[in-house]
């Protein structure tokens, strides 16, 4: 798959109107977005912890979760700056089952929307593999981060979910779930470019016939942010199609609309409360839908509510937003807009181009086999990630060639 100029031509004309000299003074230029990132991350013992070799010399810590520290460096021979990413996976065979979705998925996908894989560093054996360094683009910032910053314009939360769409779909085209969809994982750059980024949780839509797609294996590791989460992962229907992923995408725009998150849940039953209180009482026909007993009887018990008006509670935001974002919440995943017509929506008619929203070349039916019957262990994992890594076919991009 390979994305078109077009879209960069598109955007690069659209993206001066919105983020003009008004609103680059704010938050786009790069070197303010440098500056408040060094104010956060300033240099500490966990950059001698970044053993990669030679080619190149690490600046500043940017970014850190529960198994991995995030740096920018500089590509020595090409004084390229990048990011890298160092990930210390081998005390949970969960941490390995991520990093090696994370390695292959963006492997396979070559999209403008989604963050590529520019270099693997490769240890020189397997015995040696303690950790894993894979250099990245370096995105300025992340769309949490300005979103707690500053107020969106119209123009930049439509650009930024017309980008998010476009990443979905040649997602969703793989049958692909995202399963982690929010701003955190949209990475930004000074001229509005998104990418998506954090493909640890994303899994097949598409399991083998004698693997069913439950909560007993679907769930096991679902350890995504509560607030983005879609009501059927909540309520464990019987399976999970790219209408969860569609959620993710209501949640994400109005929290740009807002300023803030949507359904803000500080444990299950408040989550499912406030999803509740704006959508109201989810109808005969989905109640049925709903396959738990226990979570029936959750619902049966709650009082009845109606539905919020949406124009209400964003009393400032663009109609076709509001619309939009109704058609990613609803509380029925059959009922929830696809990415191909939400993409269609009158609110991204700006940027909309069928011809310049590839799809993903299909996977190969063993893709994920490492997710599929018995559970790996560590070692066993460690063998897939080595192997993953040393590649014959891993091609370091071209720029990056001494």
């Amino acid at each position: 798959m390979k994305s078109k100029a077009p879209m960069q031509r598109r955007a690069a004309g659209k993206c001066r109107n919105c983020c003009g000299p008004s609103v680059r003074s704010r938050w786009v230029q790069p070197q303010a977005l440098s500056s408040s990132i060094h104010n956060h991350h300033i240099m500490d013992e966990r950059m001698s912890n970044f053993i990669v070799g030679s080619s190149y010399q690490p600046l500043d810590v940017i970014g850190e979760g529960a198994y991995g520290v995030v740096c920018s460096a500089i590509h020595i021979p090409t004084q390229r700056k990048v990011a890298i990413k160092r990930i210390t996976p081998f005390d949970h065979s969960m941490f390995c089952l991520r990093t090696l979705r994370e390695i292959k998925l963006l492997r396979h996908f070559h999209h403008e929307n989604i963050i590529s894989i520019l270099d693997i560093l490769r240890p020189p054996s397997i015995e040696e593999l303690n950790e894993v360094y894979l250099v990245q683009e370096l995105m300025e910032t992340d769309l949490h981060r300005v979103i707690r910053t500053q107020e969106l314009s119209d123009d930049h939360c439509q650009y930024f979910i017309y980008q998010t769409l476009r990443a979905l779909k040649a997602l969703h085209s793989a049958d692909v779930l995202h399963r982690d969809l929010k701003p955190s994982n949209l990475l930004l750059n000074a001229n509005c470019d998104l990418k998506l980024c954090d493909f640890g949780l994303a899994r097949s839509a598409r399991p083998p016939p004698n693997v069913a797609n439950d909560s007993s294996t679907f769930m096991t590791e679902y350890v995504a942010t509560r607030w983005y989460r879609a009501p059927e992962v909540m309520l464990t229907f019987k399976e999970y199609t790219r209408a969860i992923d569609m959620w993710s995408v209501g949640c994400v725009l109005a929290e740009m609309l807002s300023g803030k998150p949507l359904f803000p849940g500080r444990d299950y039953h408040h989550q499912l409360s406030i999803i509740l209180d704006i959508l109201g009482t989810p109808s005969i026909d989905d109640f049925y839908a709903i396959t738990s007993a226990r979570s029936k009887e959750y619902i049966r018990a709650l009082p009845f509510r109606k539905k919020k008006n949406f124009q209400q509670l964003f009393p400032k935001a663009n109609p076709l937003a509001i619309d939009l974002m109704e058609k990613c919440l609803t509380f029925s995943p059959k009922r929830r807009i696809e990415v191909e017509d939400a993409l269609k929506h009158p609110y991204l008619q700006p940027y909309h181009d069928p011809l310049d929203e590839p799809v993903a070349s299909p996977l190969d039916p063993s893709f994920f086999h490492f997710d599929n019957g018995d559970p790996l262990g560590k070692e066993e994992l460690k063998v897939l990630i080595y192997n993953e890594i040393t590649r014959p076919d891993g091609v370091v991009a071209p720029f990056l060639r001494s």
